[in-house]
């Protein structure tokens, strides 16, 4: 798993990230709500704070859940919430040990088809659908791993040609271009989010503005007069 990297916009962390698979699954645990660039540089700030040259499953996973929370609450911070996050990073590793004898890699390694690889990924703890798609695309984008059908399990996120996630990201060019449609699909989803609250607002104000029928009781009024006068 040799090749160029530039998701963390930082020479030591991208070196990181290209020769670890265990950085590059710990930096997709890490990115959400905070920029992408932070959160791929999380794992080399990890592994100096370790004292490392890299990160080991088995030493994490072992690791004292109150120092490790500690170590990634270190200012600066790894995560916005490091505490969270540091129990995240923990059962994956704990995962990753118990069910590939703590190497990342094994996760991918032999896979025949997208479909089987994007389950793998699945069933990683912190890993939803979109983040499994995200890294399956970036696999394959990026790490030479292109099992059959890997384009599709990936989803949109494995269209050639993309800006959508970190798995189009290779240089800061493209992460900006990357930003840019990530706060375009959230300025969408905002949108269409107010447009039923509108809806709603707009039928109450008609229905205010709306009179009661009256005619009944003036008909009612002009009976009475009638008579009176006869």
């Amino acid at each position: 798993m040799t090749t160029t990297i530039r998701l963390a916009q930082d020479p030591e962390a991208d070196a990181l990230l290209a020769r670890s698979p265990l950085a590059a699954l710990v930096g997709m645990l890490l990115d959400q709500q905070i920029p992408m660039e932070w959160a791929f540089a999380g794992p080399y700030t990890l592994a100096r704070r370790m004292g490392a040259d890299g990160l080991d499953a088995h030493e994490i996973a072992a690791y004292d859940p109150e120092a490790f929370a500690a170590l990634m609450s270190e200012k600066p911070a790894v995560h916005r919430y490091p505490g969270s996050m540091a129990k995240r990073v923990q059962q994956l590793c704990q995962y990753l040990v118990e069910n590939y004898d703590g190497d990342a890699a094994a996760v991918w390694k032999g896979v025949k088809t997208g479909e089987e690889l994007f389950g793998r990924l699945s069933e990683l703890p912190g890993y939803g659908t979109q983040k499994a798609q995200i890294f399956t695309a970036l696999l394959g984008k990026q790490y030479g791993v292109k099992p059959k059908g890997w384009r599709e399990a990936a989803g949109a996120y494995g269209e050639q040609g993309s800006f959508r996630s970190v798995a189009d990201i290779t240089g800061p060019d493209s992460l900006e271009k990357v930003r840019a449609t990530k706060q375009e699909a959230k300025k969408a989803a905002k949108e269409a989010k107010a447009a039923p609250a509108k809806k709603t607002t707009a039928k109450k104000a008609t229905a205010k503005k709306t009179p009661a029928k009256k005619a009944p009781a003036k008909q009612a009024t002009a009976k009475k007069a009638t008579r009176k006068k006869k």
